[in-house]
């Protein structure tokens, strides 16, 4: 038969006829000869198809003791036997009647592993009479597309109505068993087999050999009796249409060969090679508490996902995302609104309870006596946060009083608390003190400010007050779950998979800092350098993470947090994935992001600057340069103050910062309480400045090792030096942010993010905007992890806008985030640029109009709609700005984060109710239409 052209790139996968060219090690494995067979074991021959490099060595590992028990220390070696093949030889116990499951793991020579994926890879010796078997697998890379849709997400909810159960006659007795998985076959097609052998017709496609596939089965799978068959066996998989009885078409690629003839065979033939990017959806995002419905309560509700989920489902949407929704009460106060400082990793916030799901009939007249407030607060524009968690957390715990200790003594609840106990009791403990001693500082509790597993179980006395108000929060986390769980289960049966949010940093001052100080590095702060929308840096003010300590536990508190959101979601987003190669780290004692630098990065030695000749002066790079004409610069008529107030005099026309005032913090609490005078505000800033006003940080305080200020070349202190000493500086600082930390990155993340995905099911996107290192998209690529490609960011620096179209399969394209303004909002920020958008992106002559018309706005979303990417996500805000009639006069009013301001009210609404949405048919009707004609 005649092979067709392979067309699998850029995934290269190796095909099972012939396996990739391979080189042998300089040391491989020594062989080792097989036990000795006994009347009690049955030889396992492992032979594996995979192309290795000189240095490395493949092992089998897995959960079986035999296997290491998840050991990579104990993983059984495997030994280099040809071009592109790996074999070991195992005595297993007989009679064993386990399903055993197994992976392939590659070691490197500097001791770095890579697992292959999934658990596609089993034996099992039930009802075995053979004493040889013979298991050849095909490695499962991480970023072969097809693993993405064998998420729970896909599997139970996206493609469900897909799957075609196929039952074929059961051969008594067989030789060899293939498997092969083949995820976008539509409903009522299967996968048949054509080859060589009479056993397989020949390449006969009249009535080709089909594949059965279970229920609960990843894999379609065949048994062939080929005892009689001339080997090599030529074979390829192909698509067979049920219904119509009628051949489809044959995979792509070069036929596949089996060599192996006689014995019990089993071949994983991975995937079937037909194409793998042709689905796409599209999705919604939006925050919870944005979503505004008739019955409200003035802020979104978990219930209110429901409502969203059947506009959603009737739009053609696949898709609901949603920001963070862990507990942020932290002061009581509107500050709580940032969903990204979480109290708890794990907690939900009480904000999203809906209050008559738990009134009850005895508490139903007071849902109703609070009908006056609660439509105050819905009619009004934007979210009154104080009001409306004061009155929630109230009423919850007047029906707490009546109805919490029969929903503690439900046999619900007790599974509940068993499975979250963990983090459950200490979140409890810790809201209680914090209300006990009116601060969430534990560092100025007079008590309990360190925490002790034996004093927490010793409040949780139930009978006690404390044990009472403790157990509360047990409650109001209990019925949370509850709707959440819910909501979230509704939504999977209209069709729509809910995304879900892990924010990359927590509280300061938090359950989670209080439990396990040990885990984070409390004298740092996170946050991230300057960019377009905070051009001073972000300060998030959480703490940073002690990764070495986290991996001595294999990164178990990560792995909890990524079991708790498999509880509610189908899908997540890891805000700000950067943070897993490293983390911009900022000390207490500034303000701005802008005084950080990367940890962990590989500093610059002062031997480095000498070696190519640069002048190196410590108090020059590293201390604040102040003159006479910086001071000018930055305050005008006002330099003479500031000289008198905060500077000490230094040499003829340069001046030192006073002590107390020589670092930022110092500077703001001088300040505190002047926030809303201007000139005062002026001159705070511009000792900011002074602070920043710096070439180097010295990475560890003795002089030998620095890190350079980010944004170097746009200081006074770095234009006021000769033109040469700025030449070698500007390549030294090139180097130093865009060539030497690559590869020491790189390997940061893959000491965490492979084990991290590994235990969860669901679909990983990462938020990879910023300045993101050139080895984030490959290691993104490696593991399958869905990318974030904005329109208005592209990640190419020569490049001013990114094209949907360009979009990689595995990514997630969207015209706007939260932290950004939406598309209306950006048109009219930036005349220029948003003429050459018009121009060059949009291909329309002229010039552009003023304001975003609704025909532009429609004209970005098509955009997204068709680019080759999995998903195409559209905040709420963009795809309502296509009717003029729906959206909002103002779109200042609409964008709901603004990441320069570290004390923004989180407040946005909806400027419809879900129910008018429901019912506005010819924008519905629209957009239904535009997700068709798109193919998601």
């Amino acid at each position: 038969m005649a092979t067709t052209k392979k067309t699998i790139a850029p995934q290269e996968k190796v095909s099972a006829d012939k396996a990739a060219p391979a080189v042998a090690p300089k040391k491989a494995a020594a062989k080792k000869a097989p036990a000795k067979k006994t009347s009690h074991s049955v030889q396992l021959n492992f032979k594996v198809k995979f192309h290795t490099v000189p240095g490395q060595d493949l092992f089998i590992t897995g959960a079986h003791p035999l296997l290491g028990a998840n050991d990579v220390n104990k993983a059984v070696p495997m030994q280099f036997f040809n071009e592109g093949c790996w074999t070991a030889q195992l005595e297993w116990p007989a009679g064993s009647d386990e399903t055993v499951y197994y992976n392939y793991l590659l070691k490197h020579a500097d001791g770095s592993i890579v697992i292959d994926w999934g658990k596609d890879k089993y034996f099992s010796l039930k009802g075995n009479t053979a004493t040889e078997i013979v298991l050849i697998d095909t490695w499962n890379h991480a970023g072969y597309y097809e693993n993405t849709f064998y998420a729970e997400a896909f599997q139970e909810v996206l493609l469900k109505n897909n799957f075609t159960p196929v039952r074929t006659a059961k051969t008594k007795s067989y030789t060899h068993q293939l498997r092969v998985r083949s995820p976008l076959l539509a409903k009522g097609q299967t996968i048949c087999i054509a080859g060589s052998a009479p056993e397989l017709n020949n390449w006969s496609v009249i009535d080709p050999v089909l594949l059965s596939r279970e229920e609960g089965s990843e894999h379609y799978t065949v048994q062939l009796d080929l005892s009689k068959a001339t080997f090599p066996v030529s074979y390829k998989y192909g698509v067979y249409d049920i219904e119509k009885k009628q051949f489809v078409t044959y995979e792509n690629g070069n036929n596949r060969i089996l060599y192996v003839a006689g014995g019990a065979t089993i071949v994983n033939d991975g995937f079937a090679y037909l194409p793998s990017n042709t689905w796409r959806g599209a999705g919604i995002a939006v925050p919870v508490f944005s979503l505004r419905s008739h019955e409200g309560f003035g802020v979104g509700e978990f219930s209110d996902l429901k409502a969203l989920a059947n506009w959603a489902a009737n739009a053609g949407l696949k898709m609901i995302q949603i920001l963070p929704v862990n507990d942020t009460t932290a002061t009581h106060t509107w500050k709580d609104s940032y969903p990204y400082a979480a109290i708890s990793a794990f907690a939900l916030h009480p904000i999203y309870m809906n209050l008559f799901a738990i009134a009850g009939e005895q508490h139903h007249k007071q849902v109703k006596k609070l009908e006056a407030e609660r439509a105050r607060l819905n009619a009004l524009p934007v979210v009154d946060y104080d009001e409306v968690i004061r009155i929630k957390l109230q009423f919850i715990k007047d029906v707490y009083k009546d109805l919490g200790k029969e929903t503690l003594a439900s046999a619900g609840f007790k599974s509940f608390f068993q499975q979250n106990e963990h983090w459950l009791k200490p979140y409890a403990v810790f809201c209680y003190l914090r209300d006990e001693y009116g601060t969430v500082n534990f560092s100025k509790w007079p008590a309990y400010n360190q925490y002790n597993s034996q004093e927490t179980t010793a409040f949780l006395d139930g009978k006690s007050p404390a044990g009472l108000d403790i157990a509360f929060h047990y409650y109001v986390q209990y019925h949370l779950h509850l709707q959440l769980k819910d909501a979230t289960a509704y939504a999977r049966s209209k069709g729509i998979i809910v995304k879900g949010d892990i924010a990359i940093g927590v509280y300061r001052y938090g359950a989670d800092t209080w439990q396990h100080p040990d885990l984070f590095h409390m004298n740092f702060q996170a946050g991230a350098p300057p960019d377009d929308f905070a051009v001073k840096g972000q300060n998030w003010g959480f703490p940073t993470y002690n990764w070495q300590k986290m991996q001595q536990d294999g990164f178990a508190w990560w792995k909890q947090r990524f079991e708790q959101m498999k509880h509610y979601f189908d899908a997540f987003r890891i805000d700000h994935i950067l943070g897993f190669f490293r983390i911009w780290s900022i000390p207490m004692d500034a303000v701005e992001g802008i005084m950080g630098h990367f940890v962990p990065a590989l500093p610059v030695h002062v031997n480095e600057f000498n070696q190519q000749g640069t002048w190196f002066d410590y108090d020059r790079y590293t201390k604040p340069f102040i003159t006479d004409g910086v001071l000018w610069e930055v305050f005008g008529y006002d330099n003479e103050l500031v000289k008198s107030m905060f500077l000490d005099h230094a040499n003829i026309g340069s001046y030192t910062l006073k002590p107390q005032f020589a670092t930022q913090r110092l500077v703001e609490a001088h300040f505190a309480g002047l926030e809303d005078d201007a000139h005062h505000q002026k001159i705070r800033q511009g000792l900011y400045d002074l602070i920043s006003n710096v070439l180097l940080f010295d990475a560890d305080g003795k002089g030998q090792s620095f890190h350079f200020r980010f944004g170097m070349e746009g200081t006074s202190s770095f234009r006021y030096l000769e033109w040469n000493t700025q030449q070698q500086l500007k390549a030294a600082y090139v180097d130093y942010f865009y060539r030497r930390q690559d590869d020491f990155w790189k390997k940061e993340a893959l000491q965490k993010l492979p084990a991290l995905k590994r235990v969860t099911s669901m679909v990983v996107c990462g938020e990879d905007l910023g300045m993101v290192p050139s080895c984030v998209p490959d290691v993104m690529k490696q593991l399958g992890l869905l990318s974030l490609e904005i329109q208005r960011m592209p990640k190419d620096p020569k490049k001013e806008f990114f094209h949907p179209n360009d979009a990689p399969y595995l990514s997630v394209v969207t015209p706007s985030t939260h932290d950004m303004s939406t598309i209306r909002g950006w048109w009219e920020e930036d005349k220029v640029k948003v003429q050459r958008f018009y121009n060059n992106e949009l291909g329309q002559w002229g010039e552009a109009p003023y304001y975003c018309e609704a025909w532009i706005n429609k004209a970005i979303v098509v955009q997204h709609l068709h680019s080759p990417a999995m998903w195409s996500i559209f905040q709420l805000q963009d795809l309502v700005g296509m009717d003029e009639q729906l959206r909002r006069k103002d779109p200042q009013e609409e964008q709901i984060n603004v990441p320069a301001n570290p004390n923004h009210y989180w407040r946005y609404r909806m400027q419809l109710d879900l129910e008018e949405l429901q019912k506005a048919n010819d924008f519905n009707e629209e957009l239904a239409g535009l997700i068709v004609a798109s193919g998601r």
